[in-house]
């Protein structure tokens, strides 16, 4: 077992994207990461239309503004965040510090449980506006597979950030052990009188 912090043996040491790119948060974070492209690009480009008698156009989500701002909003900062974390998935092994490494993955269980709730809000919102729509018969038939696809894919979406969750758990658990391993067994020697 090498010396040192949880993954700290390899702090300082080059960094192999081959190994980062089959880790699993990687992944789920890679899919999470396209995921809120596909939620946010379809309502950005069809979820908008007008009837042609009228000039503005309108949300297909029910004629509701919030609700095609709400999956645009979740949308981008989901992009955002996932970017975030790749980085900091990227600088994680050059980290040290048990008790920085433990921040990181803090932040990460925080940010991916919030992020799980916020896209099934997201999943919830869009599907009932949804709903209304289609049971007011409304007209919008443009549009209909990209509302559909932002409603399956916030659903995916909070499968995705909930598995990040989980395994940032884990995570923890590694780090905590570690921490506690460092304690009870120092790893240099006790020096004796």
């Amino acid at each position: 077992m090498e010396q040192g912090a949880y993954g700290a043996g390899k702090a300082g040491g080059a960094f192999d994207p081959q190994t980062f790119i089959r880790q699993p948060h990687t992944i789920l974070r890679m899919v999470s990461w396209l995921f809120s492209i596909v939620v946010f690009g379809g309502i950005v480009n069809e979820g908008y239309v007008n009837r042609p008698e009228e000039k503005e156009e309108y949300c297909i989500f029910n004629r509701n503004q919030n609700a095609c701002n709400y999956g645009i909003t979740v949308g981008v900062l989901a992009f955002l965040s996932c970017l975030l974390y790749l980085a900091l998935d990227v600088y994680f092994p050059q980290i040290s510090s048990v008790k920085d490494r433990k921040k990181a993955v803090l932040s990460d269980i925080g940010v991916s449980g919030l992020w799980a709730f916020l896209w099934f809000v997201s999943f919830c919102f869009l599907a009932d506006q949804w709903r209304v729509s289609k049971k007011e018969n409304n007209p919008f038939n443009e549009g209909a597979d990209a509302a559909r696809a932002a409603i399956t894919f916030s659903l995916f979406s909070v499968f995705t950030w909930g598995i990040q969750t989980f395994l940032a758990f884990r995570r923890l658990g590694e780090i905590t052990f570690q921490e506690e391993y460092n304690t009870l067994f120092p790893s240099s020697p006790p020096v004796l009188p």
